[in-house]
């Protein structure tokens, strides 16, 4: 039995919601930690606690939590984007749960989900006490990369020019313009393509989840560099990715340039089909779990 609590953790005096997932019923036993984060524009309660119940599983203390301004935790503006406030999120955390005695000291391992997986590489960069890192179908971008999702360099143009908009009215007025963070056809929305999965009830349209992103969001989403990281982590990395999935070529260019041991796994299924669906969570865990025995401390 998976036994999940709620717990409380603070990048300055910012709250963050969080939740720890374990298969004993107490906080004595030390086990190894994984922070387990999910996509852009998500709360703990979709993908992430997904996986952490998986890995709970398996024996190990599984760390959800809300990025500020998002879900349960404090923060604001609300909705965004931000980065740089989520890589600094991913530090504090990790940092944290490293003081905890129910943790094994020193074996903390990551795993992001989809776009987290890139916020988790700058983290590691930045000297979050991660000993582990696992990227499940994870998107890794720079602006030429990312902007053939939005119609190449007129579709980032004019996104650029709707962020501009929404910061003279956040800056004059503190009002923060959102906009649907999935709706499919409508390109002011953070996600205008099919993706079923946040549409769907028992997927990804939870009832924790609100479907707003900032719209200043785009100025940093289409900016983010999520590759020039990589020379500077050297902590063992598995990628469990597909063909099918994002960017394939970004984490071979990722995979090439860490500095320390790294594995791709190369399986079957869509970006989404790797957030919920049995055969790829399965997949995906067991060669975490894999991953994780050989590479955190015992």
């Amino acid at each position: 039995m998976i036994h999940s609590r709620p717990f409380q953790f603070f990048n300055g005096d910012v709250p963050l919601a969080a939740r720890v997932h374990r298969n004993v019923d107490d906080l004595l036993e030390p086990q190894p930690a994984v922070l387990v984060t999910g996509s852009w524009l998500t709360v703990k309660e979709q993908m992430a606690d997904r996986y952490a119940a998986e890995l709970a599983a398996r024996g190990y203390t599984a760390v959800t939590f809300d990025f500020a301004g998002w879900g349960a935790s404090g923060g604001t503006p609300r909705h965004a984007e931000l980065p740089a406030r989520k890589i600094d999120d991913i530090v504090a955390v990790a940092r944290a749960v490293s003081t905890l005695s129910f943790v094994r000291p020193g074996a903390i391992g990551y795993l992001g989900v989809c776009a987290s997986a890139q916020y988790a590489l700058r983290a590691l960069a930045a000297g979050a006490p991660i000993a582990s890192m696992v990227s499940v179908a994870g998107w890794f971008h720079d602006t030429a990369t990312v902007a053939p999702f939005y119609g190449g360099a007129d579709g980032v143009a004019l996104r650029l020019d709707r962020a501009a908009a929404a910061f003279e009215l956040y800056q004059h007025t503190g009002e923060v313009r959102t906009v649907p963070a999935y709706e499919p056809g409508n390109d002011r929305a953070g996600m205008s393509f099919e993706l079923p999965y946040y549409a769907e009830p028992g997927r990804g349209a939870v009832p924790n989840w609100e479907n707003a992103m900032a719209e200043f969001s785009w100025a940093y989403w289409l900016t983010f560099d999520g590759l020039s990281a990589a020379p500077a982590v050297s902590v063992p990395t598995l990628f469990v990715h597909s063909e099918d999935c994002v960017l394939p070529d970004n984490v071979r260019h990722v995979a090439a340039a860490l500095r320390g041991p790294t594995e791709i796994l190369w399986a079957d299924g869509t970006q989404i089909d790797f957030y919920d669906q049995e055969a790829q969570v399965t997949l995906a865990v067991d060669a975490a779990d894999k991953h994780y025995r050989t590479t955190l401390p015992s």
